[in-house]
């Protein structure tokens, strides 16, 4: 069924971006140090038409990537093998790009000034990333 946005979007004659086509070919950084939710993570991904950059599994290698690499939104682990990501966090917003915070906690767990940013609590399902990872570009663009 067709959003009332969309229909008027269509009806003025703006062109709007399904969800699919936003995600669809969106490079997307993944931090996460637990294997086998970094191979949940990718897999759904690439369910999406999404191409991973990544996964970094250290925060040296995050904060490398995140720094260097070309993205358009990032998945942020809170705890990366014992280590807060903020400083990842940091180089991302300071790139003017779009962040989703992973975290086992609930967005309760999120420090200042990051509090705003969308988060996925795991275990989370395909459609929750999606709408999530939807939301933040979304919400970054506007």
């Amino acid at each position: 069924m067709a959003s009332v946005r969309g229909i008027e979007e269509r009806a003025s004659g703006v062109s709007t971006e399904t969800s699919d086509q936003i995600l669809n070919g969106a490079r997307v950084l993944v931090v996460e140090d637990e294997a086998a939710i970094s191979m949940l993570l990718e897999d759904m991904l690439l369910d999406f038409g999404c191409d991973i950059v990544g996964p970094a599994a250290r925060l040296s290698t995050a904060l490398e990537m995140a720094e260097n690499e070309t993205f358009a939104v990032a998945i942020l682990d809170v705890n990366v093998a014992g280590e807060p990501i903020y400083p990842v966090a940091e180089a991302v917003v300071r790139r003017g790009l779009p962040l989703v915070f992973s975290t086992g906690y609930g967005g309760a767990g999120i420090r200042e000034p990051f509090r705003d940013r969308p988060v996925v609590q795991k275990p989370f399902s395909q459609q929750d990333l999606k709408r999530t990872l939807i939301a933040a570009i979304r919400g970054h663009s506007d």
